[in-house]
């Protein structure tokens, strides 16, 4: 259900568009409320996502692949069903070793994706 307080209720794949954020990196908001969000993004090998820090706890988990990331300076390799948890403004990013898909889930939602 879309509404006022955000795509809640049950939600389907393949109801949701890809939303194209650049180089080999697209991404769907599967579902969202004031205070959480779940986010899809694809990553096509060797693609980026910089390093960036944010006001909102971010959790992900691997879904498919393997990325370096890069968690305030220090890197490790993560694979399939790892996960990593940010807090907020520390400084984060990731690099497809190969093509894969992160789950992201924000708290609060990130205003900025729905804009």
């Amino acid at each position: 259900m879309n509404n006022t307080v955000g795509l809640t209720g049950f939600i389907f794949n393949n109801d949701v568009e890809w939303e194209n954020v650049g180089d080999g990196v697209r991404r769907k908001i599967m579902a969202y409320e004031k205070d959480l969000m779940l986010v899809i993004v694809e990553f096509n090998k060797g693609s980026i996502g910089y390093a960036h820090k944010h006001p909102h706890k971010q959790v992900s988990y691997v879904a498919e692949g393997s990325f370096v990331v890069n968690i305030n300076g220090e890197k490790k390799i993560q694979k399939k069903g790892d996960v990593f948890l940010i807090l907020p403004n520390v400084e984060h990013g990731v690099t497809a070793l190969e093509d894969g898909t992160l789950i992201d889930i924000f708290n609060p939602h990130r205003e900025d994706f729905l804009q």
